[in-house]
Protein backbone atom coordinates (compact mmCIF):
# COMPACT_ATOMS: atom_id res chain seq x y z
CA UNK A 1 0.00 0.00 0.00
CA UNK A 2 1.70 3.26 -1.44
CA UNK A 3 2.42 6.23 1.76
CA UNK A 4 -0.27 8.26 0.00
CA UNK A 5 -3.14 5.45 0.53
CA UNK A 6 -1.93 5.17 4.18
CA UNK A 7 -2.16 8.66 4.70
CA UNK A 8 -5.83 9.02 3.38
CA UNK A 9 -7.20 5.92 5.51
CA UNK A 10 -5.29 7.22 8.52
CA UNK A 11 -6.88 10.83 7.92
CA UNK A 12 -10.76 9.23 7.15
CA UNK A 13 -9.72 7.36 10.44
CA UNK A 14 -9.05 10.35 13.02
CA UNK A 15 -11.85 11.95 11.40
CA UNK A 16 -14.46 9.04 11.96
CA UNK A 17 -12.92 8.75 15.41
CA UNK A 18 -13.47 12.61 15.96
CA UNK A 19 -16.67 12.63 14.73
CA UNK A 20 -17.87 9.46 16.57
CA UNK A 21 -16.42 11.34 20.11
CA UNK A 22 -18.42 14.34 19.24
CA UNK A 23 -21.45 12.98 18.61
CA UNK A 24 -20.83 10.66 21.88
CA UNK A 25 -19.92 14.00 24.08
CA UNK A 26 -23.39 15.58 22.60
CA UNK A 27 -25.28 12.77 23.47
CA UNK A 28 -23.93 12.40 27.10
CA UNK A 29 -24.51 15.84 27.44
CA UNK A 30 -28.01 15.34 26.23
CA UNK A 31 -28.65 13.04 28.80
CA UNK A 32 -27.31 15.17 31.71
CA UNK A 33 -29.59 18.31 30.65
CA UNK A 34 -32.25 15.43 30.42
CA UNK A 35 -31.90 14.16 33.88
CA UNK A 36 -31.28 17.47 35.21
CA UNK A 37 -35.04 18.89 33.38
CA UNK A 38 -36.17 15.87 34.82
CA UNK A 39 -35.12 16.57 38.35
CA UNK A 40 -36.05 20.51 37.48
CA UNK A 41 -39.75 19.66 36.94
CA UNK A 42 -40.40 16.82 38.82
CA UNK A 43 -40.60 14.25 36.04
CA UNK A 44 -39.23 10.59 36.42
CA UNK A 45 -38.34 9.23 33.22
CA UNK A 46 -39.13 5.68 34.36
CA UNK A 47 -43.21 6.72 35.17
CA UNK A 48 -45.15 6.60 32.60
CA UNK A 49 -45.95 10.28 31.43
CA UNK A 50 -49.02 10.75 29.19
CA UNK A 51 -48.41 13.00 25.77
CA UNK A 52 -49.29 16.82 25.58
CA UNK A 53 -52.22 17.42 23.94
CA UNK A 54 -50.14 19.60 21.20
CA UNK A 55 -48.91 15.92 19.67
CA UNK A 56 -52.21 15.76 18.95
CA UNK A 57 -52.46 14.77 15.14
CA UNK A 58 -54.60 17.38 13.68
CA UNK A 59 -54.48 17.35 10.49
CA UNK A 60 -56.35 14.14 9.98
CA UNK A 61 -59.90 13.27 11.49
CA UNK A 62 -59.32 10.91 14.15
CA UNK A 63 -56.69 13.24 15.33
CA UNK A 64 -59.65 16.35 14.99
CA UNK A 65 -62.05 13.51 17.06
CA UNK A 66 -58.86 12.81 19.74
CA UNK A 67 -58.03 16.87 20.68
CA UNK A 68 -62.33 16.96 21.11
CA UNK A 69 -61.65 13.97 23.53
CA UNK A 70 -59.24 16.00 25.05
CA UNK A 71 -61.22 18.93 25.68
CA UNK A 72 -63.99 16.79 27.24
CA UNK A 73 -61.71 15.38 30.00
CA UNK A 74 -60.26 18.73 30.79
CA UNK A 75 -62.86 20.97 30.20
CA UNK A 76 -66.21 18.82 30.79
CA UNK A 77 -68.25 21.20 32.61
CA UNK A 78 -68.14 23.25 29.30
CA UNK A 79 -69.62 20.68 27.55
CA UNK A 80 -71.50 18.63 29.58
CA UNK A 81 -72.50 20.21 32.96
CA UNK A 82 -75.20 22.13 34.48
CA UNK A 83 -74.39 24.97 31.78
CA UNK A 84 -72.92 22.55 28.85
CA UNK A 85 -72.83 23.32 25.63
CA UNK A 86 -73.97 19.90 24.35
CA UNK A 87 -75.74 18.23 27.18
CA UNK A 88 -76.55 19.19 30.76
CA UNK A 89 -75.50 16.02 32.52
CA UNK A 90 -72.86 16.20 35.26
CA UNK A 91 -72.36 17.87 38.39
CA UNK A 92 -69.80 20.77 36.94
CA UNK A 93 -66.69 19.03 37.55
CA UNK A 94 -64.47 18.43 34.66
CA UNK A 95 -62.78 14.95 34.16
CA UNK A 96 -59.44 15.88 34.91
CA UNK A 97 -60.22 17.48 38.87
CA UNK A 98 -59.10 13.66 39.09
CA UNK A 99 -57.39 12.65 36.25
CA UNK A 100 -55.02 15.14 36.32
CA UNK A 101 -53.59 17.47 33.69
CA UNK A 102 -56.00 15.15 31.15
CA UNK A 103 -55.18 11.30 32.00
CA UNK A 104 -51.24 12.47 31.90
CA UNK A 105 -49.84 12.77 35.14
CA UNK A 106 -47.77 9.85 36.98
CA UNK A 107 -49.51 8.97 40.14
CA UNK A 108 -52.66 11.23 39.30
CA UNK A 109 -55.16 8.91 38.50
CA UNK A 110 -54.32 8.88 34.88
CA UNK A 111 -55.12 6.73 31.77
CA UNK A 112 -51.80 5.00 30.90
CA UNK A 113 -52.91 1.58 31.92
CA UNK A 114 -56.95 2.14 30.72
CA UNK A 115 -56.25 1.02 26.81
CA UNK A 116 -54.02 -1.66 27.63
CA UNK A 117 -55.86 -3.32 30.77
CA UNK A 118 -59.48 -3.13 28.92
CA UNK A 119 -62.13 -4.86 28.79
CA UNK A 120 -61.45 -6.61 31.79
CA UNK A 121 -62.91 -8.00 34.78
CA UNK A 122 -64.00 -5.94 37.64
CA UNK A 123 -65.18 -7.00 41.18
CA UNK A 124 -66.72 -4.03 41.61
CA UNK A 125 -69.76 -4.94 38.71
CA UNK A 126 -69.13 -8.99 39.06
CA UNK A 127 -68.40 -8.67 35.19
CA UNK A 128 -66.54 -8.10 32.26
CA UNK A 129 -66.49 -4.51 31.13
CA UNK A 130 -65.26 -2.03 28.35
CA UNK A 131 -63.43 1.35 28.69
CA UNK A 132 -67.27 2.54 27.51
CA UNK A 133 -68.57 1.04 30.92
CA UNK A 134 -65.59 2.62 33.07
CA UNK A 135 -66.23 6.27 31.30
CA UNK A 136 -69.53 5.63 32.26
CA UNK A 137 -69.12 4.42 35.68
CA UNK A 138 -66.76 7.48 36.72
CA UNK A 139 -69.71 9.73 34.93
CA UNK A 140 -72.54 8.73 37.32
CA UNK A 141 -70.26 8.47 40.58
CA UNK A 142 -67.39 10.69 40.30
CA UNK A 143 -69.39 13.39 38.08
CA UNK A 144 -72.63 12.64 39.53
CA UNK A 145 -74.43 12.44 36.44
CA UNK A 146 -75.80 10.43 33.71
CA UNK A 147 -74.27 8.19 31.36
CA UNK A 148 -73.50 8.83 27.83
CA UNK A 149 -74.59 7.48 25.17
CA UNK A 150 -71.83 4.48 23.60
CA UNK A 151 -73.02 5.90 20.23
CA UNK A 152 -72.50 9.23 20.85
CA UNK A 153 -69.66 11.55 19.50
CA UNK A 154 -69.04 12.56 23.15
CA UNK A 155 -68.40 9.29 24.00
CA UNK A 156 -66.49 8.13 20.74
CA UNK A 157 -63.81 10.73 21.42
CA UNK A 158 -62.99 10.24 24.74
CA UNK A 159 -62.42 6.44 23.81
CA UNK A 160 -60.66 8.17 20.82
CA UNK A 161 -57.96 10.16 23.51
CA UNK A 162 -57.72 7.24 25.76
CA UNK A 163 -56.53 5.21 23.38
CA UNK A 164 -54.35 7.38 21.56
CA UNK A 165 -52.66 8.18 24.99
CA UNK A 166 -52.46 4.63 25.76
CA UNK A 167 -51.77 3.23 22.47
CA UNK A 168 -47.61 2.51 22.90
CA UNK A 169 -48.37 0.49 26.39
CA UNK A 170 -48.06 -2.89 25.79
CA UNK A 171 -51.46 -5.10 25.74
CA UNK A 172 -51.88 -6.48 29.42
CA UNK A 173 -49.27 -4.32 30.81
CA UNK A 174 -49.98 -1.69 33.69
CA UNK A 175 -47.31 0.86 33.73
CA UNK A 176 -45.54 2.42 36.73
CA UNK A 177 -47.23 5.64 38.17
CA UNK A 178 -50.41 4.82 36.56
CA UNK A 179 -53.70 5.46 38.46
CA UNK A 180 -52.82 5.64 42.00
CA UNK A 181 -50.00 4.72 44.70
CA UNK A 182 -51.67 2.70 47.77
CA UNK A 183 -49.89 4.19 50.92
CA UNK A 184 -49.05 1.73 53.61
CA UNK A 185 -52.34 1.32 55.95
CA UNK A 186 -51.69 3.35 59.47
CA UNK A 187 -51.75 1.81 62.60
CA UNK A 188 -54.90 3.23 64.22
CA UNK A 189 -57.83 4.22 62.15
CA UNK A 190 -57.72 7.56 60.39
CA UNK A 191 -59.13 10.40 62.18
CA UNK A 192 -61.18 13.24 60.73
CA UNK A 193 -60.69 15.53 63.88
CA UNK A 194 -56.87 15.36 63.13
CA UNK A 195 -57.52 15.74 59.11
CA UNK A 196 -59.17 18.73 59.77
CA UNK A 197 -56.23 20.61 60.84
CA UNK A 198 -54.41 19.39 57.88
CA UNK A 199 -57.43 20.61 55.84
CA UNK A 200 -57.13 23.88 57.24
CA UNK A 201 -53.44 24.15 56.49
CA UNK A 202 -52.87 22.59 52.97
CA UNK A 203 -56.50 22.58 51.23
CA UNK A 204 -58.90 25.42 52.27
CA UNK A 205 -57.06 28.26 50.54
CA UNK A 206 -58.08 26.96 47.74
CA UNK A 207 -61.17 24.48 48.14
CA UNK A 208 -62.79 26.96 50.69
CA UNK A 209 -63.98 26.62 54.47
CA UNK A 210 -66.70 24.61 53.45
CA UNK A 211 -65.36 22.09 50.42
CA UNK A 212 -67.48 24.29 47.75
CA UNK A 213 -64.48 24.83 45.61
CA UNK A 214 -63.74 28.23 43.72
CA UNK A 215 -66.04 28.31 39.93
CA UNK A 216 -63.45 30.17 37.12
CA UNK A 217 -64.49 32.93 35.36
CA UNK A 218 -66.77 32.05 32.88
CA UNK A 219 -69.16 30.75 35.68
CA UNK A 220 -69.26 27.18 33.94
CA UNK A 221 -66.42 25.19 35.42
CA UNK A 222 -64.81 24.68 38.60
CA UNK A 223 -61.40 26.77 39.21
CA UNK A 224 -60.64 24.45 42.02
CA UNK A 225 -63.67 21.69 42.50
CA UNK A 226 -65.61 20.95 45.37
CA UNK A 227 -64.83 18.33 48.39
CA UNK A 228 -67.76 17.67 49.24
CA UNK A 229 -71.61 18.59 49.16
CA UNK A 230 -73.82 18.57 46.45
CA UNK A 231 -71.80 19.38 43.13
CA UNK A 232 -68.72 16.96 44.97
CA UNK A 233 -68.12 12.89 43.83
CA UNK A 234 -71.29 10.80 45.06
CA UNK A 235 -70.58 8.25 47.82
CA UNK A 236 -70.33 5.85 44.74
CA UNK A 237 -66.82 7.18 43.38
CA UNK A 238 -64.03 5.34 43.70
CA UNK A 239 -62.10 8.24 46.05
CA UNK A 240 -64.77 7.53 48.51
CA UNK A 241 -61.92 4.53 49.23
CA UNK A 242 -60.03 6.09 51.82
CA UNK A 243 -56.88 4.51 50.76
CA UNK A 244 -57.59 6.08 47.04
CA UNK A 245 -58.12 9.45 48.38
CA UNK A 246 -55.06 9.25 50.53
CA UNK A 247 -52.46 7.84 47.73
CA UNK A 248 -53.95 10.62 45.45
CA UNK A 249 -53.88 13.32 48.26
CA UNK A 250 -50.23 12.15 49.27
CA UNK A 251 -48.52 12.60 45.65
CA UNK A 252 -50.68 15.15 44.05
CA UNK A 253 -51.87 17.90 46.92
CA UNK A 254 -52.33 21.03 47.63
CA UNK A 255 -52.23 21.42 43.79
CA UNK A 256 -48.76 21.71 41.57
CA UNK A 257 -47.08 18.69 44.07
CA UNK A 258 -45.57 15.84 42.47
CA UNK A 259 -44.92 12.65 44.03
CA UNK A 260 -40.95 13.27 44.18
CA UNK A 261 -41.92 16.28 46.47
CA UNK A 262 -44.87 15.24 48.41
CA UNK A 263 -46.25 18.17 50.94
CA UNK A 264 -48.03 15.82 53.63
CA UNK A 265 -47.09 13.00 55.16
CA UNK A 266 -48.65 9.87 54.88
CA UNK A 267 -50.23 10.09 58.11
CA UNK A 268 -51.47 13.45 57.02
CA UNK A 269 -53.00 11.84 53.45
CA UNK A 270 -54.75 9.58 55.46
CA UNK A 271 -56.36 11.94 58.12
CA UNK A 272 -57.44 14.43 55.53
CA UNK A 273 -58.95 12.00 53.16
CA UNK A 274 -60.66 10.52 56.46
CA UNK A 275 -61.90 14.34 57.19
CA UNK A 276 -63.24 14.88 53.67
CA UNK A 277 -64.95 11.69 52.98
CA UNK A 278 -66.75 12.41 56.48
CA UNK A 279 -68.66 15.28 55.11
CA UNK A 280 -72.30 14.97 53.35
CA UNK A 281 -72.25 14.29 49.84
CA UNK A 282 -74.91 12.55 47.49
CA UNK A 283 -75.95 9.49 47.57
CA UNK A 284 -76.04 6.77 44.75
CA UNK A 285 -77.45 3.12 44.81
CA UNK A 286 -74.68 0.93 45.50
CA UNK A 287 -77.01 -2.01 45.81
CA UNK A 288 -75.34 -3.88 42.98
CA UNK A 289 -71.76 -3.38 43.79
CA UNK A 290 -69.43 -5.84 44.63
CA UNK A 291 -72.28 -8.73 44.38
CA UNK A 292 -69.46 -11.02 45.94
CA UNK A 293 -69.14 -9.57 48.93
CA UNK A 294 -65.94 -11.62 49.38
CA UNK A 295 -64.48 -9.43 47.02
CA UNK A 296 -65.29 -5.97 48.94
CA UNK A 297 -62.22 -3.93 49.65
CA UNK A 298 -61.17 -3.63 53.46
CA UNK A 299 -61.92 0.41 52.68
CA UNK A 300 -65.12 -0.24 51.27
CA UNK A 301 -67.67 1.75 53.47
CA UNK A 302 -70.77 0.04 52.97
CA UNK A 303 -71.96 -3.14 53.98
CA UNK A 304 -73.07 -5.77 54.23
CA UNK A 305 -69.77 -7.62 54.75
CA UNK A 306 -67.98 -11.38 54.32
CA UNK A 307 -66.43 -10.05 57.93
CA UNK A 308 -67.71 -9.13 60.92
CA UNK A 309 -66.15 -5.65 60.84
CA UNK A 310 -68.08 -2.51 60.87
CA UNK A 311 -68.73 -0.27 58.57
CA UNK A 312 -67.07 2.37 60.39
CA UNK A 313 -64.09 0.30 60.65
CA UNK A 314 -63.77 -0.19 57.04
CA UNK A 315 -64.51 3.44 56.18
CA UNK A 316 -61.81 4.37 58.58
CA UNK A 317 -59.85 1.61 59.88
CA UNK A 318 -57.37 0.38 61.36
CA UNK A 319 -57.16 -1.95 57.90
CA UNK A 320 -54.42 -3.92 59.10
CA UNK A 321 -56.73 -6.41 61.36
CA UNK A 322 -58.99 -6.75 58.54
CA UNK A 323 -56.29 -7.19 55.86
CA UNK A 324 -55.30 -10.02 58.16
CA UNK A 325 -58.48 -11.88 58.90
CA UNK A 326 -59.65 -11.79 55.46
CA UNK A 327 -55.89 -14.00 55.14
CA UNK A 328 -56.23 -16.12 57.74
CA UNK A 329 -60.32 -17.11 56.53
CA UNK A 330 -59.11 -17.74 52.60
Amino acid sequence: MSKMLKRVFFTLFLIATMVSTYYGFRKSIKEQETSILERIQGVDSSAWVGSSPYQIPLETENGKLIRYGYELIAHTAKYLGPKGIVQQSTNGMNCQNCHLEAGTKPWGLNFGAVYSTYPKFRERSGSMENIYKRVNDCMERSLNGKALDTNSKEMKAIYAYIKWLGDKVPKGKKVKGSGIEILPYLKTAASPIEGKIVYIQHCQSCHLSNGEGVIDSTGKMYLYPPLWGEHSYNDAAGLFQLSKLAGFIKNNMPNGVNYHAPRVSNKDAWNVAAYINAQPRPSKDKSKDYPLLATKPVDYPFGPYADSFSEKQHKFGPFETIVLAKKNKY
